[in-house]
C-alpha cells in the first residue's frame, strides 16, 4: 500500500460516522436519482447517475470493512483502494458532482450522495490528489488570516477609493464604507472585487446600518475541498474579527457556498465562541425593504426578469420566498423557471468546478439543461444570488446564444433605487440606455 493510498484510507475511516454509513449502506440502486442530476440530464449514460457515483466509494468501503469482501470481491462489487482507483475517485468527486444534492431530495431513501463525494474529496486532499489552485487559494486565504497587517495598508487604501465612488454615484458626501468599526452591529463579509462592496455598501448607507466592511473574504475553498481543517482555519478569520469587533450579525455577501457554511456549519466548529446571528445580503434587502428603510421605483425595471435559484442558498438554506419577495418589488415581468425553488436544477458552476480550469467544457455541458430552462422563460435579464452561478450562467450564455443579462440581486436592487448616477457595469448597461454619465469600476476580481 503506497503512502497516498493509506492516507486516503485514514482519512475515510475518519470521517465515518452515522450518517456517512447510512449513505454508504441504504442505496436502493433504484436509479431514481438519475433523473433529479444535471449531469445525467445533459449526457444520460450511466457514468451520470449519483448512484453509480457513490457506488465508487461503496466499493472501496466494503472490501475495506466487509470480510467476505476482501475474500470474494467479484461477488460483492468490493474493489481495493490503488493509486489508478484514487485518480478515478478524484476526477469523479470534483467533475462529475456539484455536490447540489438534487439527488437527495428526490431520493426515496433520503441517501445523500453529495455527502459521500464530500467524503472523497477529503481522501484525496489528504492524500494529495485534489485539484491544486483549490489547494492554493484555501492556503493562500489560510496564510492572509495568519498575518492579516501584510495586506491591510492596500486593502484601507483601496477601500478609501471604492468611498469616493459611493460617494460619487449616491451623491452623498458623508456616505462611509467603515473598517474594523468597533461596536457596529453588522459585520458584512465581502467576496474579492469591487463588484461585491460598492452596491451592499450603497445599500448600508442609504438604510443608515450600522455596519463594518470586514478585511476577509467570504469565500472557503477548504469547504470545496472537503478539508475540514483548512475549512476552519479560513473560516477563523472572520469569527475572531466578529468576536473582536463585537458585532451581533454576520451578513455574507450573495455566495451560496460561504452562506451554508457559516450558517450550518461554522457555529458548530467554534462553540462557545459563535455569538453572532449570520444571514444573507438576500434577507438584508428583504427586511430593508419590508421595514422601508430603502426607497425603490417599482416600475423601473421592465425588461422580462427571471431568477436562478442557487443550490446552497435554496435548496440546501431555504433562502426561497427573500429574494422573490425582494424582486416583486423592483421587476414588473418576472417569470419563474420550471422546476424552481428547490427543485431547481444547477447550473453546473458550483462546488468549485468554476475554478478547475480543466474541466470547462465537461462543467459548460452539465449546465445545458439550466441553459434551456432560462431560454424557455424568454426573460432578457437573469437574477443569481451567487458569485459562482453567475460566472457559470455567464458561460452557458455565450455557449449556447442565451442573449441574456446576468446580475447580482444587490445590483438590481441599487439600480431600482433611482441614484442620482446609476451603478456602473456591463451585465444590466442595457437597462439605462440614455444614462451616459458613468463611474469607471477596477474590473471584478474572481
Amino acid at each position: 500500500m503506497t503512502a497516498q493510498v493509506e492516507l486516503a484510507l485514514n482519512t475515510l475511516e475518519a470521517q465515518l460516522n452515522q450518517p456517512l454509513e447510512t449513505a454508504l449502506e441504504a442505496c436502493a440502486r433504484c436509479g431514481l436519482c438519475a433523473e433529479a442530476c444535471h449531469y445525467y440530464r445533459a449526457q444520460p449514460s450511466v457514468e451520470h447517475i449519483p448512484a453509480f457515483r457513490a457506488e465508487q466509494l461503496r466499493s472501496v468501503y466494503r472490501y475495506e470493512r466487509d470480510f467476505l469482501s476482501r475474500l470474494f470481491p467479484f461477488w460483492t462489487g468490493a474493489k481495493k483502494l490503488d493509486e489508478k482507483t484514487l485518480l478515478h475517485l478524484t476526477e469523479i468527486a470534483f467533475s462529475q458532482c456539484t455536490l447540489c444534492r438534487r439527488c437527495t431530495i428526490n431520493c426515496p431513501l433520503g441517501v445523500d450522495t453529495p455527502l459521500l463525494m464530500r467524503a472523497v474529496r477529503a481522501m484525496t486532499t489528504a492524500a494529495g490528489t485534489a485539484p491544486e489552485i483549490l489547494v492554493m487559494l484555501a492556503d493562500a486565504a489560510i496564510e492572509k488570516g495568519a498575518d492579516p497587517s501584510f495586506f491591510k495598508e492596500l486593502f484601507l487604501e483601496q477601500i478609501r477609493e471604492i468611498e469616493e465612488q459611493l460617494r460619487n454615484i449616491t451623491g452623498d458626501p458623508n456616505a462611509t464604507i467603515p473598517v474594523e468599526k468597533q461596536g457596529a452591529r453588522v459585520l458584512y463579509v465581502p467576496l474579492a472585487g469591487v463588484h461585491t462592496i460598492l452596491p451592499p455598501a450603497i445599500v448600508f448607507n442609504a438604510a443608515k446600518e450600522d455596519w463594518t466592511l470586514s478585511i476577509f473574504e467570504a469565500a472557503n475553498y477548504g469547504v470545496f475541498l472537503g478539508d475540514v481543517n483548512r475549512a476552519k482555519q479560513v473560516a477563523k478569520r472572520i469569527v475572531d474579527e466578529a468576536n473582536r469587533l463585537g458585532v451581533q450579525e454576520i451578513v455574507i455577501a450573495e455566495c451560496g457556498h460561504a452562506y451554508a457554511s457559516y450558517r450550518w456549519d461554522v457555529p458548530n466548529w467554534f462553540p462557545g465562541q459563535f455569538h453572532f446571528k449570520v444571514r444573507s445580503m438576500i434577507e438584508v434587502l428583504a427586511d430593508y425593504l419590508r421595514e422601508g428603510r430603502i426607497q425603490v421605483d417599482p416600475n423601473f425595471i421592465t425588461e422580462p426578469v427571471t431568477y436562478h435559484d442557487s443550490c446552497n442558498l435554496a435548496r440546501n438554506s431555504g433562502l426561497i420566498e427573500e429574494p422573490r419577495f425582494v424582486l416583486k418589488h423592483i421587476v414588473k415581468d418576472f417569470r419563474e423557471m420550471t422546476p424552481n425553488k428547490a427543485e431547481a436544477l444547477c447550473c453546473g458552476g458550483g462546488g468549485g468546478l468554476v475554478a478547475l480550469a480543466e474541466y470547462t467544457e465537461r462543467r459548460i455541458q452539465a449546465g445545458r439543461p439550466k441553459a434551456e430552462q432560462i431560454q424557455k422563460t424568454g426573460a432578457r435579464l437573469v437574477v443569481a444570488a451567487c458569485e459562482n452561478c453567475r460566472l457559470q450562467i455567464g458561460d452557458l450564455n455565450e455557449r449556447y446564444g442565451l442573449n441574456v443579462h446576468i446580475t447580482a440581486l444587490t445590483d438590481l436592487v441599487v439600480r431600482a433605487m433611482r441614484l442620482p448616477k446609476p451603478l456602473p457595469g456591463t451585465e444590466a448597461e442595457h437597462l439605462f440606455e440614455g444614462q451616459k454619465e458613468m463611474v469607471e469600476l477596477d474590473p471584478p476580481a474572481h
